[in-house]
Parts: structure tokens; sequence; C-alpha cells
């Protein structure tokens, strides 16, 4: 049995390019890993096949996905899996949930194919599988560029988050095409300053938090202004919506300020940053 933890994460800054060619959208986030985090294990299946159990989550899986990818890519021969989800990142969320569950399904593979593959190389497989899976597959803070595929680790001043997600989750390609609609995406993004600002103070890094989704997300769902207006009548120094929403956050002088500010917030969970 092999156990990996499945971090969330949450954008802090998201700024969003214009669809290229090919449709995607280059991207320049400051990604803050989370306490807060899935719990997957993996055995060996009683049917030969992949089973994946993850109560109160139906469909198909990211986790099915990286397990067949690995097996096409690197190693035929990996056995069937039987892996348990103990769920607790809130579901299309915006919280990269599903991402990390994929990525460390690689990680388990990997393991128990005797690590052919480093760190990079996963990475690599991983942009096959969604565009946030790269920066999960060694889960720290990053700053995330490209469509995703480049993942560059850095610290983060250290403070609270409060999450607030909500009961219906957003669409990933809806909320992108209604910023197309919306021209709400830039020209020029901006990966020199979102390193300076993680490298600087809390207030600094608070006053500069923006979400290039953030408008469409709003467009499509607009009672969550009223979730991030709560955030900051809780005493939030800065809060939005994370990554394609509908989670929103707000960011907290600590812990303490976090947990401070979950009684008055419906559904809030407070977490911390991940350590190093």
């Amino acid at each position: 049995m092999i156990s990996e933890r499945a971090p969330a994460k949450v954008n802090l800054i998201l700024q969003v390019g214009p669809p290229r060619p090919d449709g995607l959208h280059e991207v320049c986030s400051l990604f803050a890993s989370l306490e807060l985090a899935d719990e997957l294990r993996f055995g060996a299946s009683d049917h030969g096949g992949d089973e994946v159990v993850c109560e109160g989550v139906d469909g198909d899986n990211l986790v099915e996905a990286a397990l067949g990818l690995f097996r096409a890519r690197v190693d035929p021969e990996l056995p069937g899996l039987q892996v348990l989800i103990d769920k607790r990142i809130p579901v299309a969320a915006g919280l990269g949930g599903g991402s990390a569950d994929a990525a460390a399904a690689l990680r388990a593979a990997n393991d128990l194919a005797g690590r052919p593959l480093d760190v990079p190389a996963l990475r690599e497989l991983a942009i096959e599988i969604g565009s946030d899976v790269p920066s999960q597959v060694h889960p720290r803070h990053a700053l995330v560029t490209g469509v995703g595929e480049r993942v560059e680790p850095l610290g983060l001043p250290a403070m609270g988050i409060v999450l607030v997600p909500s009961h219906e989750g957003l669409s990933t390609p809806e909320v992108f095409a209604e910023a197309d609609r919306l021209a709400s995406t830039r020209e020029q993004l901006e990966p020199e300053r979102l390193r300076a600002l993680a490298a600087g103070s809390l207030d600094d890094l608070a006053a500069a938090v923006e979400n290039d989704l953030q408008q469409a997300a709003l467009s499509l769902r607009p009672e969550l202004v009223g979730t991030i207006d709560a955030l900051f009548a809780a005493g939030a120094l800065a809060a939005g919506l994370s990554g394609s929403g509908p989670t929103a956050f707000g960011i907290f002088r600590g812990a303490a300020a976090a947990e401070r500010a979950v009684p008055g917030l419906e559904g809030a969970i407070a977490t911390r940053l991940a350590r190093a």
C-alpha cells in the first residue's frame, strides 16, 4: 500500500494572456500550496484493472487518466490498482483538487515502477492530463507560466487563508470563453513582478491580489460578489476567487485571524500554507 497527500492550491494572483492559435491561454500565476489536502491510498486491484473509489464523487476521475497515461507512456506492466481517495478538497472549486489527485497518482505509479522518471519528466507527462497537474507533481508554492508546464518553486510570506466553497461548481472552459467574450485577458504577463511579490511583504502581496478570470466568473455567478465582500468584512487583507472559481478565498494576517473569521462565513474553511 502506497499513500500520497494531494494538497489544494489557491491562485493568489492569476494573469491570463489572450487565446493562442491553438485556443489555449498563456498564464502567469502565483500558486500557494495549502495544508488542506486529499489523502490517497494505492493498493493492488482485485480484478486486474484500475478501480478509483472516491465517496461522493461520480463520473470520470483524473486519477484513472493519470494511471492510464503512465502505462501508455512509461510502464505497460504497471499492475491494476485500487485507489481509495479521502476527498477533503471541494470538487470543481478552482482549488486544483482533481489535478492534485492526478499528480499523486503519477507519483505513486512512478514509485511502483521503480522511479524511472524524475520530477521534470513527470511534469512533462502531467501536462497531457491538464494544465494544473504539472505544478502538483512536486507540490509547493510556485510561479507557474506557459500553459501550466513551467513551474518555479518559491517561498511566500506567512499568512492564514480562509476558503469559502460554493455548492455549485463552475466549468473552467465556460469561464475562459466568457473571459474571451469580455476581453478581460491581458497582452503582457508579468512573471518578474510576481516573483518579486512572493519574496516581499504580506501587505504588498495582498495589495496586488488579482485574477484575470474573476470578472468572467462573476459574470456567470454574480452572487459570488457577496461572498468576496463578506470576506473583506470579516477582516481579510485581500479576497477574490481562486482560478476559474467558484471558491472565494481571503488572506488573513496569520492562522489565528483566519480561524476567527470562519464562524461568520457559511461553509468557510480555515487553512494554512503547506510547509515547503
